[in-house]
């Protein structure tokens, strides 16, 4: 079958077109044709850096190729002996085996059962395939960690990328007030999602202009915590900091603590009942998948060079 190999670490330009086998399933996992494949930044982040990438994909020291890739949509060719919920000839999507190595860039990907649900009939493979991990992101941030609740003023700071346009849609949900902050560009996007209020990065420090949020949902891909300083200042006493991409460290834990502020790091996690949910709203069209960009398989390398700019809008597909 057909796979993007990781030939090194560097970049985009290490990935490569090969030939691997079928993965053979063990009896918990089913067989999935691949449709659509996801990109996310922590994908591209791991093409560059040794270490994200041991951690994601977990290296074992004896693997014959390195292939990257979680968020999978497709169909059930084959099951295993112990599987209950699909047969050949379902349509099904998740995030799978992250971290770990689930080997996603690919024509057929081995999937344990427990991480998949049905795709919804009324949506595409590359709307599903979307709506795995920034899908499920958004929500266990706001929803597991953050208890968001109706009448919740809420900053998204990224709003109109991966994660952060799921985010406005089920903070507006749950029926809270909800702030974007995002670039002038995409002030018509993150709009129509629902937010009732735009920020202008580029121009306006959010901060300035909101000291009273309930919930920060910090989804910046910053190297440093100095966004989640800035985050830090513009909730209430008694509020929430969720953040995606920066640890807290023990200084930020005492700002944190004098103004009573509860903050966090959202790690994403495999959970079957928060993607049934995130399929049910796709479903009912209470949220919906933004796909700005798609790349066939042979083209891998440009959906990652798209995403490695760290201003795509919404959700970048590869179709098989």
């Amino acid at each position: 079958m057909k796979a993007i190999v990781l030939n090194g670490t560097g970049g985009p330009g290490n990935l490569i077109l090969a030939e691997i086998p079928i993965p053979s399933i063990k009896e918990n996992e089913v067989l999935i044709a691949t449709k659509a494949i996801s990109i996310n930044p922590v994908d591209a982040a791991a093409t560059r850096m040794p270490e994200l990438l041991n951690y994601v994909y977990q290296i074992k020291g004896d693997e014959k190729q390195i292939v990257l890739g979680w968020d999978v949509a497709g169909v059930v060719t084959a099951a295993g002996t112990a599987v209950t919920r699909f047969k050949t000839g379902d349509e099904v999507f998740g995030m799978v085996k992250f971290p770990g190595q689930a080997n996603g860039y690919a024509e057929y990907v081995a999937a344990p059962e427990g991480e998949l649900v049905l795709k919804p009939r009324n949506i595409s493979f590359n709307e599903a395939a979307g709506a795995t991990l920034a899908a499920l992101t958004a929500w266990q941030s706001l929803v597991t960690n953050g208890n968001v609740k109706k009448g919740d003023k809420v900053v998204i700071t990224g709003a109109s990328g991966g994660v952060g346009h799921y985010a406005v849609q089920i903070a507006k949900y749950f029926g809270a007030y909800v702030i974007a902050v995002a670039s002038a560009a995409n002030k018509d996007f993150v709009l129509s999602l629902g937010a009732d209020e735009f920020i202008d990065y580029k121009t306006q420090s959010f901060e300035d202009h909101i000291q009273d949020a309930d919930i920060v949902h910090d989804a910046v891909w910053s190297d440093d915590v100095h966004h989640v300083q800035r985050s830090l200042k513009a909730i209430k006493s008694g509020g929430k900091l969720l953040s995606l991409i920066v640890d807290l460290d023990e200084d930020m834990q005492q700002k944190l603590k004098a103004k009573e502020v509860a903050g966090m790091r959202v790690y994403v996690q495999a959970n079957r009942d928060d993607l049934q949910t995130i399929a049910d709203l796709l479903e009912r069209g209470a949220i919906k998948t933004y796909v700005s960009a798609t790349f066939p398989l042979e083209q891998t390398t440009k959906a990652h060079g798209l995403i490695q700019t760290k201003n795509a809008v919404g959700k970048i597909i590869v179709t098989v």
